[in-house]
């Protein structure tokens, strides 16, 4: 993580001006140049581009003039909320877009020691009259893919004893990454299979410790609330909710409960909360027809 870069001024200022609050890696500028904030809104990212409602995520291959390649996924946001410009005009220091916000996402992430992607840059970029963008640049988790691709390959690569012990010993890992989070009130709020990624080279073998090589990604919309218990019981139910894939049987979701319960004094009403979640999850997203 990096120091803030800051370009303030007064309310007035801002208001006619703008302002921005940037953030870069140590290695960021030697492969887009001193000047990169001019430009980082308007850059043409075309490989796996997809853009809607003024917003736009693209994956932009950078390489430095001694040769190094650095892939990272550029997020933008070109039209944020006014009244978030707005309060970014009188009140300058706290983070009012999803860019700046996710940025700090994973940094409390990272200071709890939970594998993350590396944000390589981000800002936040005020316009005149309140007008508020963003962005975020996340180096690519290369060779890893996600949870709901990476599951079905464990089942198809290993043999029945062994992807048993594969899966039993994930679990327990993503037990103790739900744990990360919730027992210090903070919730993901997208905790779903597509949003852990492990190395691919971990499909074909049993790990003897799957400590630090689950990956968590997309901590935009993560909260940090008091006793959230239904916010809980959201997370938990993505999770079931997405563990719908090839190879993941009932007694494997049982036993992941199991271990999760333990030392939650309140798990029979969290247990309900999560099966009525689970339940408009899958009404919601059943065949239609």
């Amino acid at each position: 993580m990096s120091e803030p870069r800051d370009e303030l001024g007064t309310p007035a200022s801002r208001w006619r001006h703008g302002c921005r609050k940037i953030r870069e890696s140590a290695d960021w500028v030697d492969f887009v140049g001193p000047d990169w904030v001019k430009t980082i809104m308007d850059v043409e990212v075309k490989d796996r581009f997809h853009a809607k409602q003024g917003r736009s995520i693209g994956r932009w291959t950078l390489t430095a003039p001694d040769g190094r390649t650095l892939v990272v996924y550029l997020k933008r946001h070109y039209i944020l909320p006014r009244s978030h410009g707005l309060l970014s005009v009188l009140f300058p220091r706290k983070a009012r877009s999803p860019g700046l916000e996710e940025y700090e996402h994973l940094a409390w992430a990272a200071a709890q020691g939970i594998p993350v992607p590396r944000p390589v840059a981000a800002g936040e970029i005020l316009l005149p009259g309140g007008r508020l963008q963003s962005f975020l640049a996340l180096e690519e988790l290369t060779n890893m893919v996600p949870l709901h691709e990476g599951v079905p390959q464990a089942a198809e690569q290993l043999p029945a004893p062994e992807f048993q012990r594969w899966k039993d010993s994930l679990s327990s890992e993503l037990v103790r990454l739900s744990h990360e989070f919730h027992d210090r009130s903070t919730f993901h709020r997208d905790w779903y299979f597509c949003h852990f990624y492990i190395d691919e080279a971990d499909t074909k073998q049993v790990p003897e410790n799957w400590r630090g090589r689950v990956t968590v990604i997309d901590l935009h919309r993560m909260i940090h609330q008091s006793f959230a218990i239904r916010t809980r019981a959201k997370d938990l139910a993505q999770l079931l909710y997405s563990s719908d894939v090839p190879g993941v049987t009932d007694e494997d979701r049982q036993g992941f409960w199991k271990a999760y319960r333990k030392g939650v004094w309140f798990s029979g009403l969290l247990a309900w909360f999560v099966r009525m979640k689970w339940r408009l999850y899958r009404r919601h997203n059943a065949p239609k027809g």
